[in-house]
């Protein structure tokens, strides 16, 4: 038997506003044969199908079309497809720029409270015409929904928001309550539109970051610049970013010096001093100097093209709580069509009540029980929290880890590169019969052209210090001892203590600093001029700028911090009694993932930082593993979560984003649940009717959106 072939078809969704929508296309397209897979995102307006290629990607656009929203593959933003309502109709959402009230829901909500006030205007002229006028009011805002009630039943869900809209005003006509019929479709549509309005808000969150690369840049070819789309720049060329101009890509400063604001992507308020052979990210603005720029990323690779990109997917991984709601929904409603049958028939005909009254209130129940609102209460969410965190560089892959977070109650710490910066800096320059600023430029001279760690640690020190360079003759390496040569006529010798004592006689007081040096952490290397001792540069990995106050952060909140290193103990100790942290040193990559193990053991949910290469048994033992470091690090795609831009305060503020989150989900479930449960018993009693009870639900969805939404300018000041 031949093997089946499949592909995967993402397709952009109009119209599809909540988790209700999703699960209707959802269940549409499953149905479908040849479909082996479907992933909705409500969030980013996105259906990913995985089906046959025999199933070709326009059918599972007419199945969606059928439900009533646009629908097209995604890479054909401009296609027009058919909809269910036989027109033609642009897929996507209404571009940027043009109002609200252009979108076709707004217009059919706009014709439905047109129609019901004609129809008032005709109740006052004409009083005998009875309820003719609001019956044909209604009809415009329920044909619609009736249609697409029907639609989602033929597909799989019977027990849909417009069937329970639709089964509520067809029996409100039957007892004679048309102009209350009316009134509630109306209502029901300005939700919908509602929640439309609040849905283009969250896409546009996202989207909003995609915009901030700007869409030309200025090239450097046969001498000159050449203006072009930004999107085909490529790896190796040399752009020209000028003050004020966003820069177009990724890359490396080869010429200039500037001040980069990169607070549109890290969310840093002041400017950063950048020069050549610094790294600079897309999206962020050059202030005050011309640069010229190596790409170093394709537009589809750059770090806003990524964030966007994990954004997207994560979006589309359901948290815990979110897929407990969409079980219990399935339920939920069946449930309430069941009650609200038992509150119209039973009284009548067990008390003798009224018929009209009961059935009344049982329509009443029916809206009152729409799903709406307890649905997108946890969607809505986490969609909020995962973008507020991108906005910052705190990416977060899926619900279930913005969700975990909140639970961590220790994290384990790599140092080199997560607590520390991840390459050596001077840190001390001693002189012995010369100023520190001959040592450190003699110590510079030797080094030049060198690409040792060391080396550049010392020719950034001199640089920074503005220390001059001068020429060195004959530099050669002295293997595993040092480098040598001759600067202005001096024979030099710049080594290890071990190295530079084998060839000069080193004092009691220089072996002193030596050993007290090294007890910080530090390397020291000799400068030895001739046979004396002319100098001591030491040098060390230092921890990061906010590392201290990342960690005091973390203790603040109740969460347990360990450094664990394959650094030699004296080092790892000497970097860790100035952070304030435990250290653990001397492992190996099995140590780490023990202890890891051995801390969950104690009942711990341990989040593990580092580079996500070589702590990589770490971060798959760990509950959640996090990537600390820059754009082109391979973390991003390795870990559960990862800091772009290398702040530790950034792990307590996922922590603390992730506990806001939480605190907005259980809100907007005791919202909706708790204004249903209100309803309900005034519904019963018989204060509250169908219009009310229309009010509450699309209340409480706006609500739950609106406090959602919140979250969107977390951590804003």
């Amino acid at each position: 038997m031949a093997e089946t072939l499949t592909q995967t078809t993402r397709y952009r969704v109009s119209g599809m506003d909540c988790a209700s929508c999703a699960s209707k296309i959802d269940t549409a397209v499953r149905r479908m044969e040849g479909v082996e897979d479907v992933s909705v995102s409500v969030t980013n307006g996105s259906v990913t199908v995985t089906h046959a290629e025999s199933l070709g990607s326009d059918a599972v656009a007419r199945q969606v079309s059928r439900l009533g929203y646009g629908a097209a593959p995604w890479d054909s933003g401009d296609r027009e497809v058919e909809n269910g309502d036989g027109d033609r109709r642009l897929d996507g959402q209404i571009p940027a720029g043009q109002p609200w009230w252009r979108s076709r829901r707004a217009k059919l909500t706009i014709a439905s409270g047109a129609a019901l006030v004609v129809a008032y205007g005709i109740g006052l002229v004409y009083p005998d015409a009875g309820h003719w006028p609001f019956l044909a009011a209604l009809l415009v805002g329920l044909v619609p929904i009736a249609r697409r009630a029907l639609s989602a039943a033929f597909a799989g869900t019977p027990f849909s928001i417009e069937a329970l809209m639709s089964i509520a005003a067809v029996g409100a006509v039957l007892i004679g309550a048309t102009e209350e019929a009316a009134m509630v479709v109306l209502l029901f549509l300005v939700g919908e539109l509602l929640e439309g309005v609040a849905a283009s808000r969250a896409r546009a969150s996202i989207q909003g970051l995609a915009d901030l690369v700007p869409k030309t840049a200025l090239v450097e070819r046969n001498g000159g610049t050449t203006e072009v789309p930004a999107a085909t720049l490529a790896v190796g060329d040399v752009i020209i970013v000028r003050p004020g101009d966003r820069i177009p890509a990724d890359g490396e400063i080869v010429e200039g010096s500037s001040e980069i604001d990169e607070s549109p992507v890290t969310g840093e308020s002041t400017p950063k001093r950048k020069t050549e052979n610094d790294a600079v990210f897309a999206g962020t603005i050059n202030t005050d100097g011309v640069l010229k720029v190596r790409v170093t990323a394709a537009a589809e690779d750059n770090t806003i093209a990524r964030v966007v990109r994990l954004v997207e997917e994560a979006q589309e991984s359901k948290a815990p709580t979110e897929r407990f709601i969409d079980r219990f929904s399935r339920y939920y409603t069946p449930g309430v069509l069941v009650v609200g049958a038992l509150v119209a028939i039973l009284p009548p005909l067990v008390f003798g009540e009224p018929w009209d009254e009961w059935i009344y209130k049982g329509l009443a129940i029916l809206l009152i029980g729409c799903p709406c609102a307890l649905v997108i209460s946890t969607p809505a969410a986490v969609a909020a929290g995962l973008s507020a965190g991108a906005r910052r560089g705190m990416l977060m892959k899926g619900g279930a880890v913005l969700e975990g977070f909140g639970r961590i109650t220790a994290v384990a710490f790599d140092k080199t590169g997560t607590l520390t910066e991840g390459k050596p800096v001077v840190t001390d320059v001693v002189a012995y019969g010369r100023t520190e600023r001959e040592v450190l430029s003699m110590a510079a001279a030797l080094e030049q052209g060198s690409s040792h760690p060391l080396a550049v640690a010392i020719l950034g020190k001199a640089k920074a210090d503005k220390a001059p360079i001068p020429p060195a003759f004959g530099a050669k390496a002295v293997s595993g001892k040092g480098v040598e040569g001759n600067v202005g006529g001096v024979t030099l010798f710049l080594a290890s203590a071990k190295a530079a004592a084998g060839r000069a006689s080193l004092s009691p007081e220089q072996v002193s600093r030596i050993e007290d040096l090294n007890g910080q952490g530090k390397t020291v290397s000799v400068l030895l001029a001739g046979e004396a001792v002319a100098g001591l540069i030491a040098m060390r990995d230092e921890p990061r700028e906010d590392a201290k106050a990342g960690l005091a952060a973390l203790r603040e909140i109740g969460i347990r911090t360990v450094m664990l290193t394959g650094d030699n103990p004296k080092t790892a100790e000497a970097i860790a009694s100035g952070l304030g942290v435990k250290a653990r040193a001397g492992l190996l990559p099995q140590d780490k993932q023990r202890i890891v193990t051995d801390l969950q053991k104690e009942g711990l949910k341990v989040a593990k930082v580092g580079d996500g290469i070589n702590d990589a048994p770490a971060l798959a033992a760990a509950d959640i593993g996090i990537a600390m470091g820059g754009g082109t690090d391979v973390a991003l795609e390795t870990a559960d979560a990862a800091i772009l831009h290398g702040r530790v305060m950034d792990i307590a503020n996922m922590v603390t984003l992730s506990r806001a989150v939480m605190a907005n989900i259980k809100q907007n479930i005791a919202v909706a649940l708790g204004l249903k449960a209100v309803f309900l018993v005034t519904t019963v009693i018989g204060v509250t009717g169908l219009w009310p009870a229309i009010l509450a639900d699309t209340g409480a969805t706006v609500l739950v959106t609106a406090n959602a939404m919140r979250l969107l300018s977390w951590g804003r000041q």
